[in-house]
């Protein structure tokens, strides 16, 4: 494989100096510029990997964002803002960045973050062609209504679709559609947002991708004439994997993914996070291993491959290193292949603080050490 292009646009030298070493050794090629006019002018002439941006919330900095998300030659790179340590990063994301570095740049910070930059590089250059397709598509996420969508293109790794209004820039979208020539078979899969347009045009990268649907697409795509895909360099499914809060903020602090949900609707502050939990149908005893995500004082997201009927009661068990409580409450949404929203139902003010204890120790950051008991 040719190695990974890279082209950084920063003025700043002692930024440029810790960069070419580090994306050097991970075997970069890389093409420095201090003038956004010219890193603009080779973005539209060659086809990079990833940009490299010293980001300074100024006008210069919006225009080079807004007319780099209209060069098709590199619509798919990997974008790599660098900002001030106090600025709030969120608007970037919703810019089109994929990662956020804090200046000043350390070696190790920067290390860290590139390799999670590089993993995602190669990822989308393994990526086949997108083949164009017109098909309707449901699209839900935790905290919002269920939307209707266009699927305007498709490829074994993410397609683009096109809504009436934006999805979450944070968090996992849920998708159902069905391919022309295959109505009668349901493509069921989570995603996340990779861009989105002021058109209403949205890139998304596939995450959880069940294997029947996965054949589905691929099938799909063969008939279409697209190469074949080498299921040896997929990227592992998340489905089903407990990983501890703590390092999801670590993910957070490294990779700049936002830590709240930005695109929620909901008055109620949500809290992506990964907490090993058990589930039960009120009034049985049989555990169902699950992963709690996305929680608020009033409900939360609960994965797991077999979810349970819309309006069934439930109880959840949460044991973590320093916390043990059930809490109850009624199934509200339901997505086969990936799990179920949950609305709490507090029986006394007791209950309703453990959930708050719970938020808060996500809100302030501090290790929560997540694990089944």
């Amino acid at each position: 494989m040719t190695d990974l292009r890279v082209v950084v646009v920063c003025s700043d030298q002692g930024s440029n100096d810790l960069l070419t070493p580090v994306l050097s050794e991970m075997g970069m090629t890389i093409e420095q510029t201090p003038s956004m006019s010219h890193g603009l002018k080779r973005l539209g002439e060659e086809r990079f990997d990833a940009i490299v941006f010293d980001y300074r919330a100024d006008q210069s900095s919006e225009e080079f964002l807004a007319r780099l998300r209209q060069c098709n030659k590199n619509r798919s790179a990997i974008l790599i803002a660098i900002v001030d340590a106090e600025f709030n990063a969120r608007p970037i994301f919703g810019l089109g960045a994929n990662f956020v570095l804090y200046r000043p740049l350390s070696l190790e910070r920067l290390r860290l973050s590139l390799q999670a930059a590089r993993g995602l590089m190669r990822r989308e250059r393994r990526r086949g062609p997108r083949v164009p397709v017109r098909s309707a598509a449901n699209v839900s996420y935790p905290g919002g209504p269920d939307l209707n969508a266009t699927l305007n293109d498709l490829s074994d790794s993410g397609t683009s679709i096109t809504t009436g209004r934006r999805l979450p820039e944070a968090g996992k979208v849920y998708f159902e559609f069905a391919l022309p020539g295959l109505a009668q078979q349901l493509v069921r899969l989570s995603g996340e947002v990779a861009w989105q347009d002021s058109s209403g045009r949205t890139g998304i990268r596939f995450l959880d991708v069940p294997q029947a649907s996965r054949r589905l697409i691929r099938s799909w795509l063969q008939q279409k004439g697209a190469p074949p895909v080498d299921a040896s360099q997929e990227a592992p499914s998340t489905v089903g994997k407990p990983v501890s809060s703590a390092a999801q903020r670590d993910e957070s602090k490294e990779t700049g993914r936002p830590p709240i949900d930005a695109g929620n609707r909901r008055t109620e502050m949500r809290f992506p996070c990964k907490i090993g939990a058990e589930v039960y149908r009120l009034g049985t005893g049989i555990p169902n291993r699950c992963t709690l995500s996305d929680i608020s004082e009033g409900g939360c997201y609960v994965e797991m491959p077999t979810p349970l009927a819309g309006k069934t009661g439930v109880e959840i068990l949460v044991r973590t290193s320093d916390m043990k409580f059930k809490i109850q409450g009624r199934v509200l949404a339901t997505h086969p292949g990936f799990g179920m929203g949950v609305r709490f139902i507090f029986r006394d003010p007791a209950e309703r603080g453990e959930i708050l204890r719970l938020l808060g120790v996500l809100a302030a950051g501090p290790s929560l050490d997540e694990q089944l008991r």
